[in-house]
């Protein structure tokens, strides 16, 4: 009973102790810890990330016992073995460098301007009427709709365009003669950024053999990024959608644009807008 007093009289104490700099410190180390491992959870390195933690346990348990031999050797090839994997590691290092140092979701919310629902929902109705028609003809289409992460790397890769994403425009870059048909449509903020831009391919070996390279190039983005992908295929008209590495096919058109919407447009939970009708009612029960 003393003993827990005592801890509880300990954790009163470092409370009182603490800054808003102390809060500060441990917030951004522990969306640092969260970023990093949601990054593994996404790549094939969580084995790897494994091994590391485990030769670090191991090194901590020969130094509490003293084997001075075991420490020197683990200590030194733990040396060794950072380098070798920021060497084998490159591209998921600077791919993860690229999702924290890419994203602009904190300058758009300090200065950016707000984009009009109105705007995203008709590009989204407009794609939708699109990948419809592409899927009946077997038109293979790729088109990217950009989230907080900045795609400016790959839109400056194609041609620009600034403009809106109508059907009939869709419909015309894609056509299979059309001298922006090979390569990918990035939208942003509602319109039509750019055409014919190249996308990385995926890293993934676990992905099935049936998959092109148009299917391949839209995980590959969505693994680099936050982007929502719609993927028309040319062989069998399927449509899909890949979002953060997960690839959802054979969608039918109606299913294609609820996911969208989901995914672009966010509804308010059940809660809120419970809460909200009820503080409308209140309001015109007043109002009388």
């Amino acid at each position: 009973m003393d003993s827990f007093a005592g801890f509880l009289n300990v954790c009163k104490n470092f409370i009182m102790t603490l800054t808003i700099f102390d809060i500060l410190d441990m917030a951004i180390i522990a969306y640092l810890i969260y970023f990093v491992t949601k990054f593994l959870q996404k790549t094939n390195s969580t084995s790897v990330f494994k091994g590391i933690i485990a030769l670090i346990a191991v090194m901590w348990l020969s130094n509490l016992l003293n084997l001075s031999v075991v420490s020197y050797l683990l200590g030194r090839a733990f040396e060794m073995g950072l380098i070798i994997v920021v060497i084998l590691f490159q591209p998921e290092i600077r791919r993860l460098l690229e999702q924290f140092g890419g994203s602009n979701k904190v300058w758009r919310v300090l200065f950016g301007r707000k984009i009009p629902e109105k705007t995203t929902e008709t590009a989204i109705t407009q794609v939708a009427l699109a990948c419809r028609e592409m899927s009946k003809d077997r038109v293979g289409a790729l088109i990217v709709f950009e989230r907080n992460t900045s795609l400016d790397v790959y839109v400056k890769t194609g041609t620009i365009i600034d403009a809106e994403p109508g059907n009939e425009l869709l419909r015309n870059i894609f056509y299979p003669k059309s001298p922006l048909h090979d390569g990918a449509v990035i939208i942003r903020n509602g319109r039509l950024a750019g055409a014919a831009c190249m996308l990385p391919l995926s890293a993934n070996n676990n992905l099935s053999r049936d998959l092109g390279m148009r299917h391949r190039a839209g995980i590959g983005m969505s693994e680099r990024s936050d982007a929502v992908v719609a993927i028309v295929s040319e062989e069998t008209g399927a449509i899909s959608v890949a979002v953060e590495g997960m690839l959802k096919r054979h969608l039918a058109p109606e299913t294609f644009e609820t996911l969208l919407r989901n995914e672009l447009m966010p509804q308010e939970s059940p809660k809120k807008n419970w809460i909200r009708k009820k503080s409308k009612k209140t309001q015109l029960g007043e109002g009388k």
